[in-house]
């Protein structure tokens, strides 16, 4: 008899984070089309179908094949108060071995945004990441300008490292990245990033 495993949930004080589902289209377009512009700035150029429903219910089937390799873990992030979708946050490229390391890469809707939901969620992430993966390396990225993104990371325990020159193409440009990483056995001393 075949048993299904569980998908990953974590659940924090305001929020449900799990993996997505075909249900969070209409929560999730609508969220994404309203934050279009309080996102480009700091995403690489949206996809002429990147709001449509066969984009979406691809992204869904990406998360539950990455997952179940073992690659990457997409959590969509709920409110449990009335269920709705106000961001995500995806451990990707993860890495076994000598490394047991992933990439961590978030959004936030506008209109959640300084509610401290990002904070709330990345942190439940870490631990998991640390604690249920046993991961040992997390490693993120930011533009520099970004204050608010790299606010986030250094509130939860990252630590900048340096930049990577044309790092990633956002909103059609190659663009220079600030470096963050985490380390479940942090033996580093405080950095002065000015």
């Amino acid at each position: 008899m075949l048993s299904r495993r569980r998908r990953p949930k974590i659940e924090t004080a305001r929020m449900l984070l799990r993996l997505p589902m075909h249900s969070d289209y209409t929560d999730w377009a609508r969220l994404r089309e309203e934050s279009q512009a309080f996102l480009t700035p700091w995403e690489p150029a949206w996809s002429a179908d990147h709001l449509g429903r066969k984009s979406f219910t691809n992204r869904v089937y990406w998360a539950q094949r990455a997952e179940s390799a073992g690659t990457a873990v997409p959590f969509f992030l709920i409110r449990q108060q009335d269920a709705r979708v106000l961001g995500a946050i995806t451990l990707d490229n993860i890495r076994r071995g000598p490394a047991q390391a992933a990439t961590l890469g978030y959004w936030v809707g506008a209109r959640y945004a300084r509610q401290g939901y990002m904070r709330e969620a990345l942190q439940a992430v870490v631990d998991y990441a640390f604690g249920v993966l046993d991961l040992s390396r997390l490693e993120a990225a930011c533009l520099p300008e970004n204050a608010a993104s790299r606010g986030v990371l250094e509130k939860v325990g990252f630590k900048y490292e340096g930049v990577a020159q044309s790092y990633l193409q956002i909103n059609g440009r190659w663009r220079n990245h600030v470096l963050y990483a985490n380390l479940r056995y942090d033996r580093r001393g405080r950095t002065d990033v000015g």
